[in-house]
């Protein structure tokens, strides 16, 4: 299936189940409290921004970002920026590697990938390698508590029950992200993003995000 197909699939399931209105003064304070957080934590967080540039710059060839593109809400494309962690042919290589996967369901990883550069296990062990999806958050196409934006071709493979992730706005720090993180399995992950979609509130995304720097310093399952 071309990557065209799987958006417009993608699309279409998602905008029946969009159907189901969501709260507006929830819908309002999650955004606003988006638009603070995200505004506060990059203007706090910019010294670190420039440290990690400059450390990713002279550690490796290429680019100090990776852009990829994700699947948003209602299967709709968002650009996807982190800091690069992998070597400049990382994509091409992840054809040799799929025997290694260490995970369950239509995702990659394991967790001594040798395409990671050495700045860049550092900043996967403390997420700050996603930083820049803070600004992603202030634009309006990410969430600061959300279900993570899958890749296409991990869409591609999803059921309906799966699906459901796209209801949302993705976001960059969720349940799983709170409880395990990789070293839980595929389905724990969807099983707790559906829990989210059941029970966000504005309280809950608070304790989410109050959650996350325990979790992030604790670097247990990040990888």
């Amino acid at each position: 299936m071309s990557q065209y197909s799987v958006l417009n699939r993608t699309a279409m399931e998602a905008d029946v189940l969009l159907a189901t209105p969501r709260p507006v003064p929830y819908a309002v304070w999650k955004r606003t409290l988006d638009i603070i957080a995200s505004a506060i934590l990059l203007l706090v967080l910019f010294p670190v921004f420039v440290i990690i540039a400059i450390a990713v710059k002279l550690t490796s060839r290429g680019p100090v970002f990776y852009k990829s593109d994700r699947v948003g809400l209602g299967g709709r494309p968002i650009d996807f920026v982190k800091f690069r962690t992998m070597c400049m042919d990382a994509d091409a290589k992840l054809a040799e590697l799929v025997e290694q996967n260490e995970k369950d369901g239509p995702i990659f990883k394991i967790k001594n990938d040798p395409r990671t550069t050495k700045v860049g296990r550092i900043l996967r062990k403390f997420s700050l390698d996603e930083l820049p999806q803070l600004i992603s958050v202030f634009k309006g196409d990410m969430s600061m508590v959300g279900p993570r934006p899958p890749l296409k071709r991990e869409v591609a493979l999803y059921d309906e029950r799966t699906m459901q992730r796209l209801t949302i706005k993705p976001g960059i720090t969720c349940y799983w992200q709170v409880m395990g993180r990789s070293d839980l399995s595929f389905q724990e992950w969807i099983d707790l993003d559906m829990r989210y979609i059941e029970e966000m509130s504005f309280w809950v995304d608070l304790k989410i995000m109050l959650l996350t720097p325990t979790a992030v310093l604790k670097g247990k399952g990040a990888y």
